[in-house]
């Protein structure tokens, strides 16, 4: 592409290999003034210990035709794991840039310019935009109202009286209910108010690391968020850079209800047979080893061999049941 003449970034996807976490490959779309639009495919290596560099790309996404109102932040091509998109079908939100594309929060992105550049023009649209204010809505007649200020005061103590004002906020943790602090109802709580907690600072968000996250994959989201003390808006997003497409707590539970089985069954078998019970505990030793390995790469389902032992688990369980029914 010739730098040199004029053209706009139309669209930017930023994907994350799932293996390997250092690799980075973007597409850059940008418009030129004639109305042509050119494809742009970058690899890069996001070394942990060095600066970030820039390496040859093969055209593998290019390949594969997006189209980018059709590809989401966490969804999986192959290897590949996007962790960013902007386009016109989606617009550049702040609270939607990992930490580790924002040059603020990760300054070795000023080395590979060419993923820098395009970054900063989506981070200063977006700033642009949130910082835009609401225009007034005119009347029918396109004329300005004139409202003495008597009725509008009287007219929002009504509204208040009448109505319960929630204020939610995505990025903090659940907060409790606050209780107004008034003149005539000091000492009452009035229920349905909630009041806006601080977001959690970029600082604090940028230094989770997957080991923080690790620790309560065998808890739900929500319980996990509260934790970590973010909201479960900033640990999704902390997932989609991670490579993480779903929460892993389903998996890490059912495999922690298989080992717990085996271990009761080894525990019997111990008494009445070795052999069944040596067996056992080699069944218990794939699964620990299955769920170490969802707990490093969250990303993987769990086996097929683990799935259909599974089913056979919750078969045997439904046949005791109705025995037991029976008698």
């Amino acid at each position: 592409m010739d730098s040199h003449q004029p053209h706009s970034l139309s669209a930017l996807l930023v994907f994350k290999h799932s293996l390997n976490f250092e690799l980075v490959r973007s597409l850059h779309a940008y418009r030129f003034e004639d109305g042509k639009e050119v494809e742009e495919e970058r690899e890069f290596l996001f070394s942990e210990d060095g600066s970030y560099v820039e390496m040859a790309a093969n055209p593998f996404l290019r390949l594969q035709k997006l189209c980018v109102s059709e590809v989401s932040a966490g969804c999986v091509i192959e290897s590949w794991v996007c962790l960013f998109v902007f386009g016109p079908h989606n617009p550049p939100i702040l609270d939607c840039i990992p930490p580790i594309l924002m040059i603020s929060c990760n300054p070795k992105l000023q080395s590979i310019p060419a993923l820098a550049n395009d970054l900063q023009i989506i981070f200063e649209l977006g700033s642009k935009l949130e910082n835009k204010e609401p225009s007034h809505v005119p009347s029918e007649n396109n004329e300005p109202s004139h409202v003495p200020s008597e009725a509008i005061h009287e007219s929002n103590k009504d509204n208040q009286s009448k109505r319960t004002l929630f204020m939610f906020d995505l990025n903090c943790p659940p907060c409790s209910v606050a209780t107004p602090e008034t003149p005539e109802n000091h000492h009452k709580e009035a229920p349905g108010i909630i009041m806006k907690k601080k977001r959690a600072a970029s600082e604090d968000v940028a230094k989770i690391a997957l080991e923080d996250l690790v620790k309560y994959f065998d808890v739900p989201m929500v319980e996990a968020s509260r934790n970590l003390k973010i909201g479960i808006t900033v640990l999704k997003r902390k997932c989609r850079e991670f490579g993480i497409p779903r929460w892993p707590h389903r998996k890490i539970k059912s495999l922690d209800s298989l080992i717990r089985d085996l271990q009761e069954e080894a525990d019997r078998q111990q008494l009445e047979n070795k052999v069944a019970a040596m067996a056992v505990l080699k069944r218990q030793r794939m699964l620990e080893n299955e769920k170490e390995c969802i707990e490093q790469r969250p990303f993987m389902e769990i086996e097929d061999e683990t799935k259909r032992f599974r089913q056979d688990v919750f078969k045997r369980r439904h046949r005791a049941r109705a025995l037991k029914n029976k008698d």
